[in-house]
């Protein structure tokens, strides 16, 4: 008669994964992530599809109702980044607020802990995205001017033309982002956005004293100099940089510390 012993199963041995020393995440890669961000949710795919609609809306509407002089590739370039600098900032709100609202902060704050390089990433994200909006209402102009404009319909145009149609954009979608981050709340964010400038311009055009301070403060105001042909001189630039600091660099740094600070949930 034989016996068998019971072997006492072998405790495997405990992994040792150095978490510390592991590579970080490429920088670029978190930019690629966050512009798929920006047409993964349903809001953000219907709100790209809503400015490519009213773009081509517009042009279409410029292009019968406007008289045959004015058909030139600058007023089509006004009419193709309309529909832009009025939704390129609640965009912008939405890459912020979009993560908060549905909860998936959590996620995206363990896979890169470093909640700066997540913010950085979205601002990079949200300019060259607005360097990419400027560029298709760029084509879209240059096609709509090459079928249906003047004989001259590119005269007068230049490098600082496209330039500042750029930074119109820039400004806007960074605008957005930094109310995103300073409300962490979709609805609080677009309302507050579009209300908020809107009643401090009521205001700046009610009162005196804000009337002549208004390029100073009002970042609508100073954005003015932006739409016309002549070249910005020095003041403007300053007044167009103490108003941006004052409407988006101060909400931007608040903001980035609410979200430093805040609790994921």
């Amino acid at each position: 008669m034989s016996t068998s012993s019971t072997q006492p199963a072998a405790t495997p041995e405990p992994l040792d994964i150095d978490v510390m020393h592991a590579p970080k995440i490429p920088f670029w890669r978190l930019v690629s992530v966050e512009l798929r961000k920006m047409a993964d949710t349903r809001a953000g795919l219907w709100l790209l599809i809503t400015i490519g609609v009213l773009t081509a809306a517009i042009v279409v509407i410029f292009f019968f109702a406007a008289d045959d002089s004015e058909l030139t590739f600058y007023n089509f370039l006004g009419a193709t980044t309309t529909p832009q600098g009025f939704l390129l900032p609640v965009l912008g709100i939405l890459l912020v607020t979009s993560e908060w609202s549905q909860r998936t902060t959590l996620t995206t704050f363990t896979l890169e802990p470093s909640r700066t390089r997540i913010v950085a990433a979205k601002t990079a994200a949200a300019v060259a995205f607005g360097l990419v909006a400027i560029a298709v209402a760029v084509v879209v102009a240059w096609l709509a001017a090459f079928l249906g404009g003047t004989d001259d319909a590119f005269r007068d145009v230049g490098l600082e033309d496209f330039s500042r149609f750029a930074l119109l954009q820039i400004i806007a979608i960074v605008w957005g982002l930094a109310f995103g981050l300073l409300f962490l709340n979709s609805p609080a964010a677009i309302v507050l956005y579009f209300v908020v400038p809107i009643a401090f311009n009521v205001l700046v055009s009610l009162v005196s004293w804000f009337q002549e301070a208004a390029p100073w403060i009002d970042l609508s105001t100073a954005q003015v100099p932006l739409f016309d042909t002549d070249p910005l001189v020095g003041e403007e630039w300053a007044q167009l940089a103490v108003s941006s600091l004052i409407w988006i660099v101060v909400p931007f740094v608040v903001g980035l510390l609410r979200v430093l600070r805040s609790e994921m949930k």
